[in-house]
C-alpha cells in the first residue's frame, strides 16, 4: 500500500487536519464559515459534516472573539485551531494574540500551556482587494511567545501542521494563500523532520537565496532561470520563522559567500531585516558581498491590478543575485 499521495496544499493541510481531529478528541476547529461552507478557501470541506458542529465550529465574524474564545478553550484542556479567513482580518485579534496568548505560559510560571493553532492564509498573487493579500509574520516573529512557522509545499503543509496542532505552545501557521492549489507529493509515512527546521530547496553553490512559505516557489523559479545563464543557486526555506533555525543557513553561506534574502513583506524593519543582520553577524569574514534584499515596496498594498508590481518577481530576484556577483 502507498503512502503518498499527489495532492495541492489546500488538501494536505485538509488531511492533516482530520488526522489529528482523528487522534485526538480534544483537536477542534473554528472560525468564520468553516463549518459548512469549508472555508472560503474549501480547507476544511466536509468536516463539519465529518466530525460534527461541535468540533467544527462556525463563529461570528469577531477575531478578537475567536481568539480570545480559543484561548479559554485551551486553559480547558482542547487543543483549539482557529482560522483567520485573510490575513489582513487578523488585525482586530491581535491584541489577544501578542498580550494574551503568547505571554500567558510564562504569565502562570510555566503552569498553564495554551496549545492552540492560527491558520492564517497571507501573501498575494490572488489578485484581491485590501486587507486580502498581507504578509503580515514580522508582527508574530517579534513575539515572544508564539512559534512561527510557514509551510511551501503540500508535504511541509501537512507534516507541519500535524506538529503544529500537538505542539503545547501556540502557534501562528502562516498558509500560502497562492500556493493552495498547487499540487506536490506528501508522503504520509515520512515526516517531514522538525517543525522549525531550515529546509534546503535546491542545492547550489554560487550563491544563496532564501526565502520562507510562497517565496520560496518564486526563489525556486528564479534559481531555475539563473541555471540557464549558468549560476547555480542554492534555495533556503525558512519553514520556522520563530524560532529559526539558523544553522543551515550559516553553512550555506559560508559556502557560497554571497546571499540574497527575499519576501512578499515591505522591507522595512521587516523579518528579511532580521535574517540579513543575522547572517552578517555570524558570517562577516566568509562574506564576499553584501547581504541583500527583495521585498515588496513600503506602502499599503496596491489594487489587485498593481499586485504583481508591487511584490517580488523573479526579475527582481535576479537584478540582486546579479549586484551580489558584481563584488
Amino acid at each position: 500500500m502507498t503512502t503518498v499521495e499527489t495532492l495541492p496544499l489546500a488538501r494536505a493541510l485538509n488531511r492533516a487536519m482530520r488526522d489529528a481531529m482523528s487522534a485526538d478528541e480534544r483537536v477542534m476547529l473554528m472560525g468564520e464559515d468553516v463549518g459548512k461552507l469549508g472555508g472560503v478557501f474549501r480547507v476544511t470541506e466536509n468536516l463539519q459534516r465529518d466530525f460534527g458542529a461541535n468540533r467544527v465550529i462556525d463563529t461570528p465574524l469577531a477575531e478578537s472573539g475567536i481568539i480570545g474564545t480559543a484561548i479559554g478553550l485551551a486553559m480547558r484542556g482542547y487543543r483549539p485551531v482557529c482560522e483567520i479567513q485573510f490575513d489582513g482580518f487578523v488585525y482586530p485579534g491581535f491584541d489577544q494574540i501578542t498580550s494574551q496568548l503568547a505571554k500567558f505560559h510564562a504569565r502562570t510560571e510555566g503552569a498553564v500551556k495554551l496549545p492552540v493553532v492560527i491558520r492564517l492564509p497571507y501573501g498575494g498573487h490572488i489578485g484581491a482587494v485590501e486587507h486580502h493579500q498581507e504578509s503580515p509574520e514580522a508582527y508574530f516573529a517579534h513575539t515572544g511567545g508564539l512559534r512561527v512557522i510557514a509551510p511551501s509545499s503540500p508535504n511541509d503543509g501537512y507534516w507541519l501542521l500535524r506538529q503544529a496542532i500537538e505542539c503545547d505552545d501556540p502557534v501562528v501557521f502562516l498558509e500560502p494563500k497562492s500556493r493552495y492549489w498547487h499540487k506536490g507529493e506528501v508522503d504520509f509515512a515520512a515526516p517531514a523532520g522538525a517543525m522549525e527546521a531550515t529546509r534546503v530547496a535546491k542545492n547550489g553553490s554560487t550563491i544563496t537565496l532564501i526565502g520562507w512559505g510562497a517565496q520560496t516557489a518564486m526563489n525556486l523559479e528564479a534559481a531555475q532561470l539563473a541555471a540557464e545563464e549558468g549560476v547555480d543557486i542554492e534555495v533556503l526555506d525558512i519553514r520556522g520563522l520563530s524560532a529559526v533555525d539558523w544553522e543551515p543557513i550559516f553553512e550555506s553561506v559560508r559556502r557560497t559567500g554571497r546571499a540574497v534574502i527575499a519576501q512578499e513583506a515591505p522591507g522595512h524593519v521587516s523579518f528579511a531585516s532580521e535574517v540579513a543582520a543575522t547572517i552578517t553577524e555570524h558570517c562577516f569574514y566568509t562574506l564576499e558581498a553584501p547581504v541583500l534584499r527583495v521585498s515588496a515596496y513600503d506602502v499599503p498594498f496596491p489594487p489587485a491590478r498593481l499586485g504583481d508590481a508591487y511584490l517580488p518577481d523573479p526579475d527582481r530576484i535576479l537584478d540582486a543575485v546579479d549586484r551580489a556577483l558584481e563584488y
